[in-house]
Order: structure tokens, then C-alpha cells, then sequence
């Protein structure tokens, strides 16, 4: 598969363009841009769990959403004319996390002219699988 990228800014870059946003209150940080995926990690703290001490769904959540869509705007060549955004996410939580740190990495399923479909896997420090999730992304612009 070539790679569906047509913009490689630099992981400082987009990282960069986070201050401000959830992603970076909940400290969520590109880590990796490969041919065809995006790698990205977010720590399991007070930011990010549920009252139980768990792993929030929805900080999983946002995670798949942040690192799909970063993924899905790299597909574009101007970001000033075009953006893809998110139009029906949903998660399925396999495992409860408690501490450290999850790694999630979105794959492209689809890449079209007016829509895009995401995979995002996301595993704890140990590599095992706890959320795994789907992201369609509407394109807008053009």
C-alpha cells in the first residue's frame, strides 16, 4: 500500500499546533508517522480516569479521535482548503488500564475524496490490546 500521507510536517510540528487543545490538557503526544499510520501516546492519570481508578472511555475515545484525524488531515494538500473532520466514531474497551501510559495507532480502512474511514488500536504499556475503534471522517472543502 502506498502511503496515503501527502503532508509530512515534522512530529514537533503537530505536536506543536496541540497547545490549547484536549489534546494537550490530557497530554496526548504524536510519537510516530509511518507510511501508512500514526502512532500516538496519552498517560492514564487523574486527567484521564473515571472515579473508579479506570481508564476513562471517553479519554480512549478522544485519543482514537485526535490521532485519526491528525492521520486523515495529513491525507490533504492544503489544510487551509480542506479539512477532514469527524462524523461517527465509536470505541469498544477490551481491557481496563489503571496507570502508565497507552499507545494508540490509526490505520487507514478508506481514503476518498468526500469521506475517510480510520483504525485506531489502542494497547496498554504492555502491549495488550484495551480499545480498539472506527473513525469516519467527512472531508470538507476542496
Amino acid at each position: 500500500m502506498s502511503s496515503p500521507f501527502r503532508r509530512r510536517p515534522s512530529l514537533a510540528q503537530i505536536n506543536a499546533e496541540s497547545a490549547g487543545t484536549a489534546m494537550e490538557s490530557l497530554g496526548i503526544v504524536i510519537t510516530e508517522i509511518g507510511d501508512d499510520f500514526i502512532r500516538g501516546t496519552m498517560p492514564v492519570d487523574a486527567r484521564t480516569k473515571q472515579p473508579f481508578g479506570l481508564l476513562h472511555g471517553g479519554s480512549s475515545a478522544l485519543l482514537a479521535e485526535t490521532l485519526a484525524s491528525v492521520a486523515g488531515n495529513l491525507c490533504m494538500d492544503d489544510p487551509m482548503k480542506q479539512q477532514a473532520v469527524g462524523l461517527e466514531l465509536n470505541a469498544n474497551h477490551l481491557r481496563a488500564v489503571t496507570e502508565g501510559q497507552v499507545t494508540g495507532t490509526a490505520r487507514p480502512i478508506h481514503v476518498g475524496r468526500s469521506t475517510q474511514v480510520w483504525d485506531i488500536r489502542i494497547e496498554d504499556a504492555q502491549g495488550r490490546l484495551c480499545c480498539v475503534s472506527r473513525l469516519t471522517l467527512a472531508v470538507r472543502g476542496g
